[in-house]
């Protein structure tokens, strides 16, 4: 006799999939605010980095959930473009901040 509350393994690891995507999916919201709140630009860069990693896994689990390999694929690819765009973001970040120092230490003498 099969027993109300059990559950078999197909389906327990579709709870668990599911479950898992909506984690995952808070913590991007949450990633999203600490990008957009900031407060240093730091934060914001590390905040886009884990925006990227968090969708990553999402497009991973949908793929295994679904059954499509092609969205493998588009993961990978939008990995190296998440690592490409965050190299970009902080080659930017640092060109403003060695331009910054230069500004304050050439006009104003030794640094406070």
């Amino acid at each position: 006799m099969a027993d109300a509350a059990s559950v078999t393994v197909p389906e327990g690891y579709g709870i668990l999939y599911n479950a898992s995507l909506i984690v995952i999916g808070v913590l991007l919201l949450l990633c999203l605010v600490r990008a957009v709140r900031g407060p240093r630009v730091t934060d914001r860069l590390i905040a886009v980095n884990m925006t990227g990693t968090l969708v990553v896994i999402l497009i991973c689990i949908l793929a295994f959930l679904k059954k499509e390999g092609y969205l493998v694929d588009i993961a990978m690819i939008y990995t190296m473009l998440s690592f490409l765009a965050v190299v970009l973001l902080t080659k930017i970040y640092m060109g403003v901040c060695r331009k910054r120092n230069r500004e304050e230490h050439g006009k104003g003498g030794e640094p406070q």
